[in-house]
Order: structure tokens, then sequence, then C-alpha cells
């Protein structure tokens, strides 16, 4: 009868120590990756505006359409996070907002460096899925 406990004892011991074990494993694991890029934090909304605005544009919804746009967004969210995305467009759309109140959307270097980033993104995407 003492057999049954002491080897139950001794699995539980194995059993945690293993537990233990791997959990360290799985911390260390994760905190010496190197950080990525997220390419998924652009809201499904936004996506989905795009990609019907790049349909649209290219001559309406055909198979090759729907597909190569949906990768242009993909593309342009591998070379710009959401948040930079989101401010270059402003720029962009805002950029000729006459008189002195179109000069903040025109004039700051950051404005200038999205607006360019932004345009060497959409020229990736294009390169990339042979969108014409």
């Amino acid at each position: 009868m003492k057999i049954i406990p002491l080897s139950l004892s001794a699995l539980l011991f194995a059993i945690l120590a293993g537990c233990s074990t791997n959990e360290k494993a799985i911390t260390n694991d994760i905190s010496t990756e190197p950080s990525t890029p997220i390419v998924n934090d652009y809201p499904t909304q936004e996506r989905i505006e795009y990609v019907l605005n790049c349909v649209a544009k290219h001559g309406g919804l055909t198979y090759i359409t729907k597909y190569a746009c949906g990768c242009k967004i993909d593309k342009i969210a591998e070379k710009l996070s959401y948040k930079e995305y989101e401010e270059a467009r402003t720029f962009t759309f805002l950029r000729s907002t006459p008189g002195e109140k179109g000069g903040i959307f025109r004039d700051p270097a950051l404005a200038k460096d999205l607006r360019t980033r932004l345009k060497e993104a959409e020229e990736y995407a294009e390169k990339s899925c042979f969108v014409k």
C-alpha cells in the first residue's frame, strides 16, 4: 500500500517538474525571438475599403483584380504600420488644402517622409502583385 502513494508522488513530482521546465523554455524562446513587424494591425474594414477602391480603380471586380488588390494591401502592410499608413494617407489627401491651413499637411518633414514612404510602398505592392 505504501508503494502506490510513493510512486504516485514520484509521478506527480516528475510531471510538475517537466511542466516547470517546459514553461521556462517557452518563456525563454519567446523573449529571445527577434521582433518582427506586425502585418495584421490593419482593421478589416480598412482592408476591405482599400480592396474595393482598388478594384473600382482597376476596371471592376474580376478574379484578377480581387486577388491583386488584396495582395496589394498586404504588401503595403509589410512596409508601413497601420498608424503610419493612416497618417500618410491623411497628409496625402489634405496636402492640397490651399493657403496656410494646408501648410500643416504639406510642409512638415514628417508629412513629406510619410507621403514618400506610402508612395514607395504602393509601388512595391504594384510590382509584387501585378496590379495594372
